[in-house]
């Protein structure tokens, strides 16, 4: 098993899975402490990489399109301090970094993981039930029901219809946006034969942001909903998954004879060899 502990975090990697703790440090940002523990599968990695730097170095890993969705409803916009998938390495442990990176490489290469978009979530998001409150509201998630309240400070116009609950099937799309310099941004649910909606500090079912500490949670109640959402690349007429495959062990071995011709060929070096070779053997 490959490990690195930082101040950050901790990630471990036991050749199935890639596990994510966020660290206690008071750095680490209050999105990372709420979403707590995450679990990757292999199979919804994209790739990983290792960035040094004069001070600390950076360690991230890149998931693969339409398998999270927190990365899917917040589009590229959630800021570094604020990504699962990254953390600072202290200099003195880059080796151990570095090491971190071959394992899962290997692990990659050896299940023959594509990079490819994914047409079901991977990794199940947020915990129920989710509570967040900032900006003019707070809302909730139970898995069936969203509920928005107002505060003081949202406009009458919106807060005079009272609380808003929503079930989940008929939201049609849900919008996140961070609040970007002068620009406010928002978390908007779109609700089915609703219409156009109005701007966010309006809107009865967005909440709108202003750019205050606690804003990026409101991330985790989108993505909560979003991961109970029919997936945006699954095809229409979705059949159900196969059943897993019985000659598991066959394939194993012919995996093990391909390692054994790529060695052979040159294309694996000697310690490329050896390290695919065991992760073979530890599932036989």
């Amino acid at each position: 098993m490959a490990e690195i502990i930082q101040k950050d975090g901790t990630w471990t990697f036991d050749g199935d899975t890639v596990r994510i703790v966020p660290g206690s440090d008071k750095s680490v940002s209050l999105l990372r402490q709420t979403l707590g523990e995450v679990a990757v599968p292999l199979n919804a990695l994209a790739g990983i990489s290792f960035e040094p730097g004069k001070k600390s170095g950076r360690l991230r890993l890149r998931l693969r399109n339409g398998a999270d969705p927190l990365l899917q409803i917040t589009g590229g916009k959630l800021e570094d301090s604020s990504d699962p998938y990254r953390l600072t390495v202290e200099n003195d442990r880059t080796g151990v970094a570095e090491y971190f990176v071959d394992e899962v490489r290997n692990a990659l290469l050896l299940d023959q993981v594509q990079t490819g978009p994914v047409d079901t979530y991977l990794v199940p998001g947020p915990a129920l039930p989710i509570t967040v409150g900032a900006g003019d509201g707070t809302a909730t998630f139970d898995g069936e029901r969203i509920r928005l309240e107002w505060n003081w400070k949202t406009e009458e116009s919106k807060s005079s219809g009272g609380a808003r609950s929503v079930a989940l099937e008929d939201v049609e799309a849900v919008e996140w946006l961070p609040s970007a310099g002068l620009e406010n941004g928002y978390l908007r649910f779109r609700v089915t034969k609703a219409g156009s909606p109005p701007p966010p500090k309006y809107d009865p079912y967005a909440v709108e942001l202003w750019g205050f500490r606690k804003d990026p949670l409101m991330a985790l109640v989108g993505a909560a909903v979003t991961a109970r959402m029919p997936h945006p690349y699954a095809p229409q007429d979705a059949l159900p998954p196969p059943a897993p495959s019985s000659d598991d062990h066959d394939a194993l071995l012919r995996r093990l004879r391909e390692l054994g011709e790529l060695h052979q060929a040159g294309i694996l070096t000697e310690e490329e060899f050896t390290t695919a070779k065991r992760a073979v053997l530890k599932r036989l």
